[in-house]
């Protein structure tokens, strides 16, 4: 044993290296080793044989894994020294230059959108962006038969078979937050709710997802007037532009009575969209009346309470402000984009101080 004991000490202080150590190891402790053999042939000893070679095959294994660990953390402390040197970094050296990052047109519009609102007296309101197709759809008034409803228009959560609880959505607007918000707090009550929603749908002016605010305003003796004072001082806020006219349209939604599409005074100059100005009309918004049965719905009396809602796409509004001609170009992460159209990370928008800079 004193001779295994020397041989395989001095090949372990030897190795050069992992592999080589691994190879010792199953030389020596491994289940074929030369070690392992002689702990096999105590069976065949004596009691008082194996009381005394038993001890001392034990004791110089456990010396040989002693010495393989030992010899392993030193290679790897080597091999670390080694490379510490080779990947030496001086850090007196001058950084690199970095572009100061920039705020996505969709983030300055939606703050922008929420200080003029903010100054209107109304709150800001949150919800889940997956709901109940309740909260959806039928507490909007909005029937089983509506196209709105069809999968082809509207992302439904998988349900398992016999799963009894309600589908849920991909909310197609915000409205649902309108709901939630009137059954905690009741009436009256004055919010905004920006948010995600999701439609199938794809183009040049339509994503899978985008971004919508809808307000909505109770009270006692709101009127259809209050809502065309609110949406004129909000365009002439939002475009920076005194006096822009605007056209209610009759239509119909299933949320509202009446109910308004909203157009806003416009011109092409040389292919330039200028808004305030001319004889022509884009359409911006929907606009009404809250439904009575959106009201009771949301468990509010609509003998006692009544107001308006609207909605209108944030990443639309922001097309039209900062003249992004491609909806697409606001989720193609392209740099070059954000650079050009990006806002200074402390420009926050405030009414006294300029929305944009």
């Amino acid at each position: 044993m004193e001779d295994l004991r020397k041989k395989y000490l001095d090949l372990i202080g030897a190795a050069s290296d992992e592999g080589a150590l691994e190879s010792l190891r199953v030389q020596a402790v491994g289940k074929k080793g030369e070690i392992s053999l002689k702990m096999r042939e105590l069976g065949k000893m004596s009691p008082e044989e194996r009381q005394t070679a038993g001890p001392s095959l034990n004791a110089l294994k456990d010396e040989i894994n002693t010495a393989l660990a030992a010899k392993k953390a030193a290679l790897g402390d080597a091999a670390l020294n080694e490379r510490l040197q080779a990947e030496w970094l001086d850090v007196t050296l001058p950084g690199r230059t970095r572009r100061a990052g920039t705020i996505h047109p969709i983030s300055q519009v939606t703050e922008e959108v929420t200080a003029i609102f903010a100054d209107m007296g109304f709150a800001v309101a949150e919800g889940p962006q997956i709901d109940s197709d309740w909260y959806n759809f039928d507490a909007l008034n909005i029937p089983g038969h509506h196209p709105a409803r069809a999968e082809m228009d509207t992302f439904y959560m998988h349900r398992a078979e016999g799963d009894a609880r309600p589908p849920h959505v991909l909310r197609t607007h915000t409205s649902p937050v309108q709901i939630r918000s009137m059954e905690k707090q009741g009436a009256p009550i004055r919010v905004i709710a920006p948010g995600r929603v999701y439609r199938a749908d794809y183009d040049q002016t339509h994503t899978p997802m985008f971004n919508q605010i809808e307000g909505l305003a109770i009270d006692r003796d709101i009127s259809m007037a209050n809502l065309k004072w609110v949406l004129e001082e909000f365009f002439s806020a939002f475009f920076e532009v005194d006096g822009i006219k605007t056209r209610f349209r009759a239509s119909h939604f299933p949320f509202t009575e009446p109910s308004a599409e909203v157009d806003i005074q416009c011109s092409w100059v040389d292919g330039q969209l200028r808004i305030g100005e001319g004889d022509d009309w884009m359409e911006v918004l929907g606009s009404g009346m809250v439904h009575p049965k959106v009201l009771q719905a949301a468990g509010v009396d609509p003998s006692q309470w009544q107001g308006f809602a609207f909605g209108m796409g944030i990443d639309r509004i922001a097309m039209l402000k900062y003249g992004i001609p491609d909806l697409r170009a606001f989720f193609d992460s392209d740099l070059r984009w954000l650079r050009h159209y990006g806002f200074a990370s402390l420009d926050v928008p405030t009414l006294h101080g300029g929305l944009s800079r």
